[in-house]
């Protein structure tokens, strides 16, 4: 695989950066990697492993290189699908294949049934759809207490609020939102407020990412070949609970991707995972072997 050329693209309300790993003779379509709000570093070293594919990554819109220049707020699902739609015109159209991790899986999911045909295969991994799980309002109120927490408090305390909600393993508790907050520093998270609130993750994509219910019609009947991926040490957690809420109105079966949540990322992570044995994984669901 060649060293990945960068390039940008004008979208409205944002200029999105995105990456291109040609494949010296391609073996498959190209491989469209997506996170959110993770960039494309975070798909470095799976990429490594899919050296017969032309490989593209970029960063969500309000993420890493890709900058927004509307005015700050929460982006939604459907945003981020026509960015994956411009930069797959960008690179001539499709069909491609998709990997979507987290929010990348949620809006993976929304360009596939705004955009049909232009992906042959999604695999979507551990999307935290929220809004679909049995203890929804519990699971929603508490993220829209670490949203408010953020924006009263700063990052530190949203981000120990978001830590402790992601550590709880099966339903939420119906009063985990009055709990105490944390102490940010028991994470490694500073407590003094910087005055800023444009965090991709807390201060754009939580609630519209959590809250996305994908339109199971169109997902059904679409020409895309929709396999849903779960962690094998995340069971109990609320990105895997969502995996399987979304491949249960798929009526299909999920797939269990070794690690965790991350469990593509590489060993410069302070959370690595095993690429190669996620990579054999995927591969084995972009082929519909396994």
């Amino acid at each position: 695989m060649t060293q990945p050329k960068s390039y940008t693209l004008d979208a409205p309300g944002a200029v999105l950066h995105y990456d291109v790993r040609e494949a010296g003779a391609a073996a498959g379509p190209a491989l469209l990697m997506a996170g959110s709000p993770l960039t494309a570093s975070g798909f470095a070293s799976l990429a490594e492993h899919f050296g017969d594919r032309t490989v593209i990554t970029y960063d969500p819109r309000g993420a890493g290189r890709s900058e927004r220049v509307e005015a700050a707020g929460e982006v939604t699902p459907e945003q981020h699908a026509d960015d994956l739609h411009r930069v797959i015109a960008a690179l001539g159209g499709g069909p491609v294949d998709v990997f979507g991790s987290s929010g990348g899986a949620v809006n993976a999911l929304a360009l596939v049934a705004r955009h049909p045909g232009e992906v042959r295969t999604l695999v979507a991994h551990e999307p935290p759809t929220a809004a679909l799980l049995p203890d929804r309002e519990p699971a929603l109120a508490a993220l829209v207490d670490i949203r408010q927490t953020y924006e009263r408090d700063g990052f530190g305390p949203g981000m120990a609020k978001f830590i402790a909600f992601t550590s709880i393993h099966g339903e939420v508790p119906a009063e985990f939102a009055e709990q105490p907050p944390p102490d940010p520093a028991a994470f490694g998270l500073p407590s003094d407020d910087d005055g800023t609130r444009d965090d991709p993750l807390l201060g754009q994509n939580l609630l519209t990412c959590t809250g996305f219910v994908p339109d199971v019609a169109a997902l059904r009947t679409g020409p895309t070949r929709i396999v849903v991926g779960v962690g094998a040490q995340t069971e109990g957690e609320l990105a895997h609970r969502g995996g399987l809420a979304v491949a249960n109105l798929l009526g299909t079966a999920p797939v269990t991707f070794p690690g965790h949540h991350g469990g593509f990322l590489g060993p410069d992570s302070p959370m690595p995972g095993d690429p190669a044995g996620f990579a054999a994984t995927l591969r084995r669901a972009l082929a519909g072997t396994g």
